[in-house]
Parts: C-alpha cells; structure tokens; sequence
C-alpha cells in the first residue's frame, strides 16, 4: 500500500508598505517652517515685495495729490482707502503666489510629507501676514506723517484695521485660489470677490442711502466692516462699542476664510 503523502503550501503574505502617520489638524514648528520658507522665496523675487509694500504707498500719494485743492476730501476717503489698498494687493498677490505653488507640483509634493492642509494655510497666513505688518506700518506712516492725513481717533487703532484688512486680503486669496486653474483666472476672481465688495462698502455713498437690497448686501460683506472701523478712528477719539464690533467682524472674516481655503485646499490643478 503506497502512503499518501500531503504536501502543505504556506503563502507568503507581504508586509504592508508603511502608512506616513497623518498629521496633527496643526502644529507650529510645521506652520513657521512653512512660513521661513515662503518668505525664502519671495526673497528672489523683488517685483513682488515692491508690488506688496510700495503699491499702497504710492495710491495713497497719487490720492493725496489728486485732491490736493480739497484736503478734507483726501481726510473723508483717505483712512477707508487706507486699508481697501492693502486688502486688494494682499489678494492679488496671494491668490496668484499659492496657484503658483499648485501649478508648478511644490503643493503636491509638500503635502506628501506629513504635513497638514491647515499647517500650510497657517504658513501662507503667517508669512503673508508678516509682510501685511510692513506694509500697514509703512501705509499708515506715509498717511499720517507725510501726507497730513487727519484723523481724530489713535493712530494704532488706524494701524490695527489697516493690518486686518491686509489679513482679510491674504485669506480671501488663499481661498479663491483653489478655485482658478491658472494665473490668469486667479486674477479674474477680482472682478468677482472684490469690486462688489469695494461698490458697496460705503466708500462712494453712505450704506444707509442704498437701495434696502444692496444695503442688506452690504451687512454681509466684511469690506463694509473695514470701511466702518476706519471711519470709527475718523472720526471718534476713543475706542468705540461700534469699532470694536467691526474690528472683530473684520478678524472673524478672515479666520472663517482661512478655514474654508485649508478645507478647499487641493494638491494639484486639473
């Protein structure tokens, strides 16, 4: 009798390749090496550092001088134009810099290593920001101590809104970045995101004298906010209940903006 011989097959079973850990919803050594590193590049490229610092300045200066035989128009429109310039450019730029980053696959590899939609909107946030503080100070000096501009309140508080309306332009640009496919439609969203903003704000006519639809619109838009906290400093010498809303508004608009751009935030343009 032959014996039945049973032969045993054992499969080999491969090791799962190693999943890179997910990281923390944000952490602040990933934020500021962002940061550094934005900053590195927007070093080589001083057509864009003049564009975000010396812009403002030089349509507040054309301003000044536009109205030269009408000093007080300059004061009326001069403190809300203050901190719409910084808001427009800090858009610009900021919407066309991150679409740079997508475009040329530096985001899509960036976000294969362990870091965070959020760590590398925070980064833009703070690198840009960085630079939203120069040109605020650089604005608000040139407006009051060069060109005359008078106004009642604190310096510092005119300060304080020019500097959250160059936020609020960095947060705007972070986000509707995610919407263009390229440079030339990021610059497109303008027309769409900001000239409403900037008709209805309440730098040509008083909002209350609007049409009741376009004055509800104006109650949701957070340039009408900026415009109000600069004429609060315009014209009151202490801080008012009424500026400290609009200034927290102000502040409110771009957190929520900056939490919408990391949540829309994609790797790569189809």
């Amino acid at each position: 009798m032959t014996p039945t011989t049973t032969s045993t097959s054992t499969t080999t079973t491969a090791p799962a390749p190693a999943r890179t850990p997910r990281p923390r919803a944000l952490s602040a050594s990933r934020t500021t090496a962002t940061a550094a590193r934005v900053l590195r590049q927007l070093t080589h490229d001083p057509r864009t550092i003049a564009l975000l610092i010396l812009i403002p300045c030089v349509m507040l200066l054309l301003l000044r001088y536009v109205f030269d035989g009408s000093p007080r128009t300059f004061d009326s429109i001069g403190a809300s134009l203050l901190g719409i310039f910084p808001l427009i450019t800090m858009f610009l730029v900021t919407s066309i810099a991150t679409l740079r980053e997508r475009t040329s696959g530096t985001l899509e590899r960036l976000l294969a290593m362990p870091l965070g939609k959020a760590d590398l909107i925070a980064g833009y946030a703070l690198a840009f920001g960085t630079l939203a503080i120069i040109q605020s100070a650089l604005a608000t000096g040139l407006a009051l101590w060069f060109l005359g501009l008078d106004v009642t309140g604190s310096p510092w508080l005119l300060l304080l809104v020019a500097l959250l309306d160059a936020l609020l332009g960095t947060a705007l640009g972070l986000f509707v970045s995610a919407f263009a496919a390229s440079e030339f439609q990021a610059v497109q969203f303008m027309p769409a995101v900001i000239f409403p903003q900037l008709l209805l704000c309440g730098l040509f006519t008083p909002r209350d004298d609007m049409h009741p639809a376009l004055e509800a619109l104006s109650d949701v838009l957070p340039m009408s906010y900026a415009v109000d906290g600069m004429n609060e400093v315009l014209r009151h010498t202490d801080m008012t209940a009424t500026f400290v809303r609009d200034v927290l508004i102000v502040a409110g608009c771009a957190l929520l903006v900056l939490t919408l751009g990391a949540a829309t935030l994609r790797r790569r343009t189809i």
